[in-house]
Formats: structure tokens, C-alpha cells, sequence
């Protein structure tokens, strides 16, 4: 547990097929977490061997699970530990864990919101047809959920140890790349909204192709979004709040919190 004034946090990385980047990836985040959670889901390339000497949790799921299962099986481990927020981040290097403490300190200044690590500000270093892609996605996201947010396509993010517990979310393997889309939506219902914090948009050149699959991911999550909005209704008050004049609300965290 944290002492007076700390936040006990847990970072969970799930990983498949990261051998190339997962170690730099884990050794970062333990410089800036005390509990390092990877869930390598059924990898073959030897990402758990490049882990090895590395004082983190090594959750390993038999076959490849997805990443909304591997996620909430870390998820789980931190809650079970004591923590009382999970931050999560890819595997791949797209994240880049010296941003965890802007998002702990967002985090005291938003207390009970998701936190969100937003790299859509950063749009020269994002192939076009993803920045669009995103763009596309959060219009739909935000009108699900009421109200705007910056990058609802982004997995790192801190989650609130008081959110996890109470969330209901599918995260079996057709939700792989649902979830993170879903928990926005589904936090709102509870009342709990998100914010951003400003962060790079990271594309290593030696990170393997990304998992995501965009026509059958792109229109799973379109399902997902189509039934939330048909079963309230079409939530029209959701799509004013979600187009209001007003910003998404940004923290921006002082430059120290990044060092």
C-alpha cells in the first residue's frame, strides 16, 4: 500500500510476439513503477526469455488469449496486490514509460478519472491514415460516452483501482481490441469521465506490425458502438455534450513530472 500522499500504482504491459522491444519496453517502466505486471499472451518468439533477470511479475497465458484478456488478467494480479490505479502500456515502444509519472500526477489532480496518454497534438509523426482513423474513432466513442475525448484509440492510460472493481467489460478474444473502447463508455455510465495528457506519438522502426486489424477490429468496435447508442436510444444528448465547443480537459503536467 502507498504511504501518505503516494498513489500505489501498478503498470501492466501485455505483450505477444515483443522479443525485439519488450525488454527495453519493462526496464524503463520499472525505473518508474514499483509493480511491473507483463502478460505475455502465448508468444513464440521468445518475449518471456528476453525478460529474463528482470525483477517484474511474468503472467503467461497458454495460448494467445488477446489483448482485452491479457489486460484484465493484469489487471486483476495489481488489484489482488493492493494497487490502487493500473496504468497500462504497449509492449511494442509506442509508449514511452517516462510519461507514467505525468499520468500519476494527473491522476492526483483529476483523482478518480481515467487518465489517458493522448498523442493525437503530436499529429507529424502519425501516418495520416491512422490520425484519421483515430479521429473517426473518437467522434463515435465520445457520442457513446457524452462527452469529448482526445484519443479514445490510445492504450496507455491509467485506470482507477475504484473503477476496475466495479466495471463490467467482455474481455474474452473477440473483444481484443474492443475493451479499451468499451471501458470509456461503460465508465461514463458509472459516472466517471476521462482526461488527457499530451504525450509522443512513438512508431519504432523495429517493432513488429501492429496487431490491430482494421476492417474486423475497425468493425467490431463499430458494433460494440452501434448497440450502446441503439440501446439508449441513439443518446442524441450524449452527441450535443460530445460536440460542444468545449475541449476534452487536458492537464498538462509540469515538464519535472516527466523527468
Amino acid at each position: 500500500m502507498s504511504s501518505a500522499g503516494e498513489l500505489y500504482f501498478a503498470i501492466v504491459i501485455p505483450a505477444f510476439n515483443e522479443a525485439v522491444t519488450i525488454r527495453s519496453v519493462a526496464e524503463e517502466a520499472l525505473r518508474r513503477g514499483p509493480l511491473v505486471i507483463v502478460v505475455d499472451d502465448g508468444s513464440s518468439d521468445g518475449t518471456a526469455a528476453a525478460l529474463e533477470g528482470l525483477p517484474l511479475v511474468l503472467i503467461r497465458n497458454p495460448s494467445n488469449e488477446g489483448k482485452a484478456a491479457s489486460l484484465w488478467r493484469g489487471m486483476e494480479y495489481a488489484l489482488a496486490q493492493g494497487a490502487e490505479a493500473v496504468i497500462t502500456l504497449d509492449g511494442d515502444g509506442q509508449h514511452d514509460p517516462a510519461n507514467v509519472v505525468a499520468l500519476v500526477a494527473a491522476s492526483r489532480l483529476s483523482p478518480g478519472n481515467i487518465v489517458i496518454g493522448a498523442r493525437l497534438a503530436d499529429r507529424r509523426n502519425i501516418p495520416t491514415s491512422r490520425y484519421f482513423s483515430n479521429r473517426f474513432a473518437n467522434f463515435w466513442i465520445a457520442w457513446a460516452a457524452g462527452y469529448p475525448i482526445e484519443d479514445s484509440q490510445s492504450g496507455f492510460r491509467l485506470y482507477p483501482a475504484s473503477l476496475l472493481r466495479r466495471i463490467q467489460v467482455s474481455h474474452d478474444r473477440r473483444h481484443g481490441f474492443v475493451f479499451e473502447s468499451e471501458i470509456l463508455i461503460e465508465a461514463s455510465r458509472l459516472g466517471i469521465g476521462s482526461v488527457s495528457v499530451p504525450v509522443a506519438a512513438i512508431y519504432p522502426s523495429l517493432a513488429r506490425r501492429s496487431h490491430y486489424r482494421p476492417v474486423m477490429d475497425g468493425l467490431r468496435i463499430t458494433r460494440m458502438v452501434a448497440w450502446k447508442l441503439f440501446s439508449r436510444g441513439f443518446y442524441l444528448r450524449g452527441l450535443v455534450n460530445s460536440l460542444k465547443g468545449r475541449d476534452v480537459e487536458k492537464i498538462e503536467v509540469d515538464e519535472s513530472y516527466k523527468s
